[in-house]
């Protein structure tokens, strides 16, 4: 199992249909344009076949959504951004579920065959069964024990998908030095909490517990720590969505992630955005946009980094010639 396949089969092996397949698709998975559009047939298509391998990410997720955010949502009753419809879909308990493609494209795209995947805020499982469907060797960080525990199901169960060793370590990103042990990565790539929009755990060490500052701070020592991991001339990946403050304005969160980076030592290379399924945003943006003009948020930012030369990074990547 390698994932599926650049030149026209599913997951399983199975042909897709040539007028299903862009020849730009048929090369890159999607055009490698700025937008990426997960609403098109052909990712949607893609996506399921992942999810049909029995990814189950939201399993070991107990998610207290803070205020009046609700569960599947963008926007909460207060207009406050959440993470419901974005880099996936939402669990049956109300956890964000990253989106396999959006996995697929870094890994494709960015990370070396055969390389170490680092991943600081783990969260649930898809990020490294794809890493591991798709050869890359994955290593993710998580405070929650149960997290870990459910993880690792995910991963005996779909052992036979896997051609490379996918591990999660149950600790605090701010000790990743430790936790590596010298070991260094091939590609960074997490899509980290969003301050206390989704709280996670009541463990003081957990992030989202934290104050805006604070966060911010403990925020920027992890990524440090990370580029210090990744070797030279790779490339790093944070998939991150602007938040509000109480009073509904805009913090400014990819902001802070590109300055934290480019401050331990990784320049920003390419954003993209990552526009997402509507879904019931339609029937929730109404009462936002009538008292405070709120919009409904469908897109994320795709920020890639790169530490050392460009080109050397590039060549280490997979080849995509068709």
């Amino acid at each position: 199992m390698t994932g599926p396949n650049l030149f026209g089969v599913d997951l399983f092996g199975n042909p897709i249909r040539p007028a299903s397949r862009s020849p730009m698709g048929a090369r890159f998975i999607v055009p490698p344009f700025s937008v990426l559009d997960a609403r098109q047939g052909e990712w949607q298509e893609r996506k399921r076949a992942w999810i049909g391998m029995g990814i189950a990410s939201e399993e070991g997720r107990d998610v207290h959504l803070s205020g009046s955010q609700m569960p599947a949502a963008t926007l909460g009753a207060d207009g406050r951004t959440i993470r419901g419809d974005g880099a996936g879909r939402v669990g049956d308990n109300g956890s964000t579920i990253f989106d396999p493609v959006v996995c697929e494209l870094a890994y494709r795209w960015f990370a070396p065959p055969g390389g170490l995947i680092l991943d600081p805020f783990a969260g649930g499982s898809v990020r490294g069964i794809v890493a591991g469907a798709l050869g890359r060797a994955y290593l993710g960080v998580d405070l929650r024990a149960e997290q870990i525990a459910a993880n690792e199901r995910q991963r005996e169960d779909l052992a036979h998908e896997l051609s490379a060793p996918v591990e999660w370590a149950c600790a605090d990103s701010a000790t990743l030095p430790a936790v590596l042990r010298g070991r260094r990565a091939d590609f960074v790539f997490s899509c980290p909490p969003y301050a206390d929009l989704e709280r996670y755990s009541d463990d003081p060490r957990d992030l989202s517990t934290l104050d805006y500052g604070a966060f911010c701070t403990a925020y920027r020592a992890i990524i440090a720590h990370a580029v210090e991991a990744l070797k030279p001339d790779r490339f790093a990946c944070f998939v991150v969505g602007d938040l509000r403050d109480p009073k509904g304005l805009y913090r400014n969160f990819p902001g802070e992630t590109i300055a934290a980076f480019e401050a331990a030592g990784a320049r920003l290379y390419n954003e993209a955005i990552l526009v997402t399924a509507v879904g019931s945003l339609s029937l929730r943006v109404g009462k936002p946009f009538l008292s405070a003009r709120k919009l409904g948020k469908t897109h994320q930012n795709v920020l890639v980094f790169v530490k050392g030369d460009p080109k050397r990074a590039a060549a280490a990547c997979e080849v995509m010639d068709g």
